[in-house]
């Protein structure tokens, strides 16, 4: 595109937004970059919106829940497309593509495999939205980015430095805090950070770029109006819902609910729904202190089940800004969460109860149980919405002619990414940094990949496939 003005509104633009999850895995990034591409479609009705879905093979039963599995990129296209319909409120032309990728457990994510620039035809590559685009290209070996598509925004969901502090200790945050900068500059022409919670990167702009789908502010508004006479708004307390990992906050929840029972002799019940790597930790810890948890299992956010409790708990402080968080909010609920920059834009709610230690902690919670959330406004439910979101992203993506990588940060990004792209592309190393077996080369097609190779590799079968004799205790 040049040094000229290059925005996303422009007549005729073709966009294709790039995930790490898909549905029904109901994560962040599965979740927001479906509804961005609907909206999109919806909003920039002269261009062309194309979402692109990781294809998990056998690997479906590793993240998605236990009644569903897909036999076809075409099956699991048509229940996104149903889950899409039964959330916002207008049919939405966009395309969706899917690549060939595998789920890491030891890093509980999702990775591609092979090149997925080429998910798109080379006259459709003009606008690329990468959904963590440190996640999709940390393992990336083929066409640069900026190379392929003229126009590329990544948007920053996860906080990943944290994630690696708390797992693998500082020095590893650090080299992965590095690498995220690396990765982000050779391969982004302008990068989206939803909140400062995440480190700095090359071409930033931090901006709000998440709504909430129209059902939830629907709840939101009907959760305002009076309750018949005799019944209570909300006839359930305190809930958690989201991934059940230590990194999501668990820890310090638990030694606050710890705390609060030690000084009042009284344990505040909270039901956290979900699943995850840590959740026979979590529970284990949980009946240990003699907590008042339970652990019901995943469940949407939507459901009847969830929509009688009044106060979102959400202790996390990895997230960048929590999809939960903002969906709870919509609904009319409290919500408690820690004093973070990953819940600035929830300041502005008299519903977000901000809290800095263990002690407003306990008083932010025991202060929601006994009493109703303030009714939300219009102008609360527009900040949330979707549409509202959607023009902020359009703004925030958007590339003025001073922001085009100079002539010198351009040819150093170049030299960068020749380096970074031999070393990758290696095999041997692909395999030490956990990019898995095979991942670098391209496959036939989406379904081709078996995810289940390098189990079978580790278990001795794989040489088999090879032609080798079956091996033999002696």
């Amino acid at each position: 595109m040049g040094r000229e003005l290059s925005s996303l509104r422009q007549p005729g633009r073709q966009i294709a937004i790039f995930t790490t999850a898909s549905l029904p895995w109901l994560t962040g990034t599965s979740v927001n970059a479906t509804l961005r591409a609907a909206y999109l479609a919806k909003i920039c009705a002269n261009s062309k919106v194309t979402l692109v879905l990781p294809w998990l093979g056998q690997d479906q039963k590793e993240v998605f829940p236990s009644n569903l599995r897909f036999d076809s990129p075409e099956q699991q296209e048509a229940y996104v497309r149903n889950w899409v319909e039964k959330r916002v409120s207008f049919r939405s032309d966009y395309k969706i593509r899917f690549y060939a990728a595998r789920f890491a457990s030891f890093l509980g994510s999702v990775f591609p495999v092979g090149d997925i620039t080429k998910s798109i035809p080379d006259e459709e590559a003009d606008v690329a939205v990468l959904e963590e685009p440190e996640h999709l290209t940390w393992f990336h070996h083929g066409q640069r980015w900026t190379d392929a598509f003229k126009h590329v925004v990544g948007v920053i969901h996860t906080n990943y430095v944290d994630y690696i502090r708390r797992g693998g200790g500082r020095a590893a945050s650090m080299s992965v805090g590095y690498l995220n900068r690396r990765v982000c500059c050779i391969h982004c022409h302008k990068v989206i950070k939803l909140s400062d919670a995440v480190q700095s990167l090359p071409r930033q702009v931090t901006c709000f770029v998440h709504g909430v789908p129209p059902p939830f502010l629907e709840v939101g508004r009907q959760s305002a109006k009076p309750a018949p006479p005799g019944q209570p708004r909300f006839s359930k307390g305190a809930y958690f819902v989201g991934k059940i990992m230590w990194p999501k906050g668990f820890t310090e929840m638990l030694d606050m609910l710890s705390q609060h029972k030690r000084s009042t002799g009284k344990a505040l019940p909270i039901d956290a729904f979900g699943s995850g790597a840590d959740f026979e930790e979590i529970r284990s810890r949980a009946e240990e202190q003699e907590l008042q948890m339970t652990f019901p299992g995943r469940q949407d956010h939507l459901d009847d089940s969830i929509r009688p409790y009044r106060v979102l708990v959400n202790p996390s402080m990895s997230d960048v800004v929590a999809t939960t968080s903002c969906e709870a909010l919509a609904m009319g609920k409290w919500l408690v969460c820690a004093e973070h920059p990953s819940n600035q834009f929830f300041k502005a709610f008299q519903n977000a109860l901000i809290y800095k230690d263990a002690e407003e902690f306990s008083e932010h919670l025991s202060h929601a149980m006994a009493n109703d959330p303030h009714p939300l406004s219009e102008d609360d439910l527009g900040r949330l919405s979707w549409e509202q979101a959607t023009e902020r992203f359009l703004d925030a993506a958007e590339i003025t002619p001073s922001e085009w990588p100079s002539g010198i940060g351009a040819l150093n990004d170049t030299v960068q990414w020749h380096m970074y792209n031999a070393s990758i592309g290696l095999e041997v190393l692909r395999q030490a940094v956990g990019a898995g077996i095979n991942t670098g080369k391209q496959p036939a097609s989406v379904t081709d990949y078996d995810p289940q190779e390098y189990e079978r590799l580790k278990n001795g079968e794989y040489h088999q496939k090879l032609g080798y004799p079956e091996p033999r205790l002696l």
